[in-house]
């Protein structure tokens, strides 16, 4: 069960990685816009907020997997917390998005199944 919550919490990572592309980096590009629904004016508009939010799913990616490294290497309470941060947060940010923008309920799903599946996995498997 460890190794699966490890996997999954690595792809929640990945999956972190490229929001972040598309957010911080690609923001105004046609098929990012698609992606987002947003229209020229309005990515123009929101690129700032846009970087910015970029980052703290960068972030989010880099903690999660600086605790599945730790859990590889034998540092499994240093690790396993990291990854309960990373990976809790994007399941909370997930809700968050849930929560505020009900019609954004697909891309909520995108954002938190995984992360939720890995926080699920790994503390079963911790506890047996």
């Amino acid at each position: 069960m460890v190794a699966a919550g490890l996997i999954l919490a690595a792809l929640a990572g990945a999956l972190h990685v490229y929001i972040f592309v598309l957010e911080s980096l690609r923001w105004t590009a046609p098929r990012t816009r698609a992606t987002f629904g947003t229209s020229v004016e309005e990515a123009l508009a929101t690129k700032e907020l846009a970087f910015n939010q970029g980052f703290y799913n960068l972030f989010l990616a880099i903690v999660t997997a600086v605790g599945v490294v730790g859990v590889l290497v034998d540092a499994t309470a240093v690790g396993s917390a990291l990854v309960f941060a990373g990976t809790g947060s994007m399941v909370l940010a997930a809700l968050v998005l849930l929560l505020s923008s009900p019609d954004k309920a697909r891309a909520a799903l995108v954002q938190g199944t995984v992360p939720l599946l890995a926080v699920l996995l790994l503390a079963i498997g911790l506890t047996l």
